[in-house]
Formats: structure tokens, sequence, C-alpha cells
């Protein structure tokens, strides 16, 4: 699938803003603060109608604006197309349209446009807590079949009612309280298993991707290692809820479930995030992006729209020049506040000026 056509009226810094977009690479070249991340984030927000910046809603719309719109025509690999309009209210409610119909659920627009992102933000997914790689794990397994993102929300919609409950208990165990927290763990259990066991097979498939990835970026050969093995999954979530019962009463709040898992990341056998330099960290989050992307691509037989934001300005020219001579197929958006390295060469060029595109050739 590719973007053919973008247009932003009062989101972020834009007034008005009119792309056509290609095949093939696309770079968006602009100084600091005109508009280039802004203009790939709305790409990303028209997949999955969130902001991989984590902006709130009265962050996207224009100051002094009530609305601001996005809408993109993309066309999919069999020719048809889809058009994509979002409203976003400052206070209020947004509204979604694809082919001009109302969209009621977020799950019935994902895999309309799948988008995948590198930032320079993707440093937190070395050097950041585990919900940033738990987050990383989901928003793949989203990408790879929507069925996941009802389990995910049905994980989230238990567990609030659980910790809701142990809330409620206040530090006492109950006849009442122990029979609802007998239901509430048996449904807990049923989709946390469910959920654990596809992360699980998801880290099993996407290691030797990261590993290859990280190598093509690298340079040289090196072990790339992922874990993910939270003791639950061992016995259970049923069988590890019920030996930390006791604890989670008196606490007030569930302390073992996939809302606590960790991904854990080694290059050469040290922890990523103790023992790598900043160099490696970033490689290492650019190539779990890219092994993403590429499993994305081969599960789904369509490949997302990759948008590099920012990156060439993250890695050294080594590792800048590998990236740009292993850019996998399909559509790329390429930001930067300089121009392109010899080792690129993009069908178009965009140039931003504080928000307004000032030319459009190709190269």
């Amino acid at each position: 699938m590719i973007v053919e056509h973008l247009e932003l009226i009062d989101f972020r810094n834009y007034v008005s803003g009119s792309f056509d977009l290609t095949s093939g690479t696309t770079a968006i070249i602009g100084g600091n603060g005109h508009g280039k991340t802004n203009l790939a984030e709305s790409l990303a927000y028209l997949a999955t109608l969130s902001s991989f910046r984590g902006a709130p809603n009265d962050a996207l719309v224009r100051a002094g604006a009530e609305q601001a719109v996005i809408r993109a025509t993309i066309r999919h690999d069999d020719g048809q197309t889809t058009l994509i309009e979002a409203e976003l209210v400052a206070a209020g409610r947004n509204r979604v349209q694809v082919n001009k119909q109302k969209l009621v659920r977020v799950r019935d627009l994902l895999g309309s446009l799948r988008v995948t992102v590198f930032s320079p933000d993707d440093l937190t997914l070395i050097k950041g807590g585990p919900g940033d790689r738990r987050r990383y794990l989901d928003d793949t397994l989203v990408a790879l079949a929507t069925k996941y993102d009802a389990v995910r929300l049905e994980v989230d919609r238990i567990l609030k009612q659980r910790n809701s409950l142990l809330k409620q208990a206040g530090g006492r165990l109950t006849s009442e309280i122990e029979t609802t927290l007998d239901v509430w763990d048996q449904k807990f259990a049923e989709v946390a298993d469910q959920f654990g066991y596809a992360r699980a097979t998801l880290v099993a498939r996407i290691t030797p991707m990261v590993q290859e990835a990280y190598e093509h970026l690298a340079g040289a050969e090196t072990p790339v290692e992922l874990t993910y093995e939270p003791d639950w999954r061992q016995i259970g979530l049923a069988a590890a809820l019920e030996a930390v019962r006791d604890m989670d009463v008196r606490r007030g709040v569930s302390t073992v479930g996939p809302h606590r898992d960790e991904l854990n990341f080694r290059i050469n056998g040290l922890s990523s995030r103790t023992h790598a330099s900043q160099g490696e960290q970033r490689t290492l989050a650019l190539a779990l992006r890219l092994a993403a992307h590429r499993l994305v691509t081969e599960r789904t037989g369509t490949a997302p729209v990759l948008v590099l934001d920012d990156v060439l300005s993250e890695l050294d020219e080594e590792r800048t020049t590998a990236l740009l001579q292993h850019i996998p197929l399909g559509q790329v958006i390429i930001t930067t506040a300089t121009e392109l390295p010899p080792a690129a060469k993009a069908d178009r060029v965009l140039r931003i000026e504080a928000g307004c595109v000032s030319g459009d050739t190709a190269s």
C-alpha cells in the first residue's frame, strides 16, 4: 500500500498543506521546527488514531484553531483506493470517516493503513521502562492481526475491574471479595494466557530478523538476543494469581500478569540497557523497527509505509550508509534537516518551510 495524497488543515503548524506522494522513497527536507515530524506524525495518526509522540488531541490542533483535518488517499496493492479523513477537535470528540462512512470503532480502521515509524524517541525502547517494550510487542501484534487489539483491550478491562475490587477490599480478604476475585481471576487467566503465548511466539519469530537487521546496520556479526520469559507463564496465570492473592489484597493492586512483563535485550551477551553504547542502542532500536516492518510485510503480504523521522541525524556515517543501502521495498518517507547523503536516492524530494511545501522535485 502507498499513500498517494495527504492533506492537512490546521494540523500542528500547518494552516493548509497538500502533498502528492509516491511509491519508493520520498525525502522531506526542512529546518528544525518547519513541520517535517508533524507531517510524519499525521501519516502515522491515520493508521492508529494516536500520536507516536504521545501527544493529546489539543496539541495536534493548530494554536488558535478549533479543529484539524487529516485526509489521505491510500492505494492498495490490488489497485483499490481508500479515503481516510480524521477531524480532530481540540475540546470534544474526534470524527473519522473511511470512504465517507463514519468509523464506529478504532478496530474497524486497523489494517486500512499500516505505518512503521522510527524516530529519535525510539531510544526509549532500549533505555525506557518495560511499558515501552510491551507496547512495541503489542503494537506489532495488532499490525499482524487486528484481533489482538480486542485481546489487548480485554486484558486492560479485566485488569481494571480486578484492581478496583482489590482497592475495594481495603486489605481484607472477605468471603465476598474472595468469591468475586475467583471470577475475575478465571477471566484474567484465560485472556492473559492467550496474550502471553502470542507475545512469546512473536519474540521467537522476530528475533532472527532483529539479528539480521542489526548486523546489516553495524556491518559486523553481532550476537543479539531478545528474551521474553515472565515467571507466570511457567505455571499459568491462574496459579500465579492464586500464589500472590494475599499480597495483592494487601497492596490493593495486581502484581502479576502481562501488564508487568518485561522484554529483555542483549548485545554480545550483555544487557543493552546498561552495557551498550548509545550508538549500539540506537542501532538496536532501529533494528527492532525494521524487523517488525519486515515481519508485518511477510505475514500480511503488503509492506507498511515506512517513515524514518530524522533518523539520519541519529546514526554515524557508516550506519547511515548501511541503512540506506538496505531500505526495504515499498513506500518510504525520510525526514531530514539536511540534504540526503550520496548513498541515498530519493524518487521525490519535498522541501518544507515553516509548514509549507516550497518544492517538489525528483532526484
